[in-house]
């Protein structure tokens, strides 16, 4: 089954969206919901990868967190050497749906929080 790729992001924006969620939840919980929501079940080296950033230590304890929440399905696969992979429950999916605003607004309010922080810096500098 073909993935279509994700469309092309403006970087602005998508630094804009990981400030505010640094800012009013957790990071690295919303940013793992966004990697297992865009595709879906990921083994634990492929959640490495897709959050950029995070530690291993951090992406376990984040995890554990996740799965007791009920955010994430942990499958065990009995293979040598282990399988382990994630995905989202469907209360998982329904947290990452709520998300989508955080975009929605960013992308609209991008060009008024960039003119903000411009005429912020120019009033500091005129100091």
């Amino acid at each position: 089954m073909a993935q279509t790729p994700p469309p092309v992001i403006d970087p602005r924006v998508e630094a804009l969206v990981n400030e505010l969620i640094g800012r009013v939840a957790d990071k690295w919980t919303m940013l793992i919901l966004e990697a297992l929501d865009e595709h879906g079940t990921l083994r634990f080296t492929q959640l490495v990868k897709a959050v950029q950033g995070i530690s291993q230590k951090m992406l376990t304890q984040t995890l554990r967190q996740m799965e007791r929440t009920g955010l994430v399905i942990r499958t065990i696969h009995p293979v040598i050497p282990p399988h382990v992979d994630y995905r989202l429950t469907p209360l998982g999916q329904s947290l990452g749906a709520a998300f989508c605003g955080v975009w929605i607004w960013a992308e609209e309010h991008l060009g008024a929080v960039e003119a903000a922080r411009t005429a912020f810096d120019e009033r500091q500098n005129d100091c």
